[in-house]
């Protein structure tokens, strides 16, 4: 997905948000908006957001000297995750399609996401992805598709979410490979906050080798890349994941809450929407 003209705003509005995690110091402040805004300046159009992303990113690091102003968040949010957990299991295990109520209980979790979205409630989120209708619901081709793998390969989006992946990890009844960012950015799972969401129990955890805010190929290490190339089944979380492979050939299912209205133009739907979409390969 390339970079849209109302990305730009959010950027620096991303910028003043993490800025605001790691100082109250308005002169160091401004110096982001100063820095990150001239930075836009040349970025192009048919950049993907998570490249752009990154790189705002890295200037807020640079300049507060801050290397993960989420981190307490991230922690928080996880523990608070992992309190429901229980209760999402009961959930899962009483329903009528264990699978489908996992994969809906994995894109609840896609709410808990700092960088759009800096206000939600997660039961009150469960509850209505519970009993919302798919936007795109490509569940039957899923399926399929699980059936004919011997592996998954599973792209994290958020730590705390990472726990209702993991109940969806727990469903797909495979060998799974959770990839997570190499350095913190965002409220991104990295491979600490997926340790710490149970995430090894349950699979193999490997770092995509990344500092942006999503999948981007040409950023990502060799051995998360000759994984991407070998796999015929992929679940990719997100938004920013679904920004860095929406014009991908691979057989990748996004699963995600649209919480942002460029990415609802772009996929088609409505901000708000649940999405189970599957790539044509």
């Amino acid at each position: 997905m390339r970079t849209y003209l109302d990305c730009i705003p959010c950027f620096v509005d991303q910028a003043l948000r993490a800025g605001r995690m790691a100082t109250d110091d308005e002169k160091i402040l401004k110096r982001i908006l100063d820095e990150v805004g001239m930075m836009l300046r040349d970025i192009p159009l048919e950049s993907t957001p998570p490249e752009t992303g990154m790189l705002v990113y890295e200037k807020v690091r640079e300049i507060t000297g801050e290397f993960d102003p989420y981190k307490e968040l991230k922690i928080e949010s996880t523990e608070k995750a992992l309190a429901l957990y229980p209760s999402l299991k009961r959930i899962v295990e009483q329903s009528n399609d264990k699978l489908l109520t996992a994969i809906r209980m994995a894109i609840a979790g896609n709410v808990i996401d700092f960088g759009p979205n800096r206000d939600f409630d997660i039961e009150e989120e469960i509850d209505v992805v519970l009993k919302k209708e798919f936007a795109i619901y490509d569940y039957d081709k899923f399926k399929d598709g699980l059936d004919k793998t011997s592996e998954i390969l599973y792209l994290g989006d958020n730590a705390g979410e990472a726990v209702f992946d993991r109940i969806l990890i727990e469903e797909l009844k495979k060998p799974v490979t959770y990839v997570v960012r190499d350095v913190p950015v965002i409220n991104d799972v990295t491979y600490e906050d997926a340790l710490q969401a149970g995430i090894d129990e349950v699979a193999s955890i490997v770092s995509s080798g990344t500092s942006a805010p999503g999948t981007i190929l040409k950023t990502c290490n060799a051995e998360f890349k000759e994984e991407y190339n070998n796999s015929d089944f992929i679940i990719s979380k997100g938004q920013g994941n679904y920004e860095g492979l929406s014009n991908e050939r691979r057989p990748i299912f996004f699963l995600l809450k649209v919480k942002c209205h460029v990415i609802a133009q772009d996929i088609g739907v409505n901000v708000g929407d649940i999405i189970l979409k599957g790539l044509d390969v």
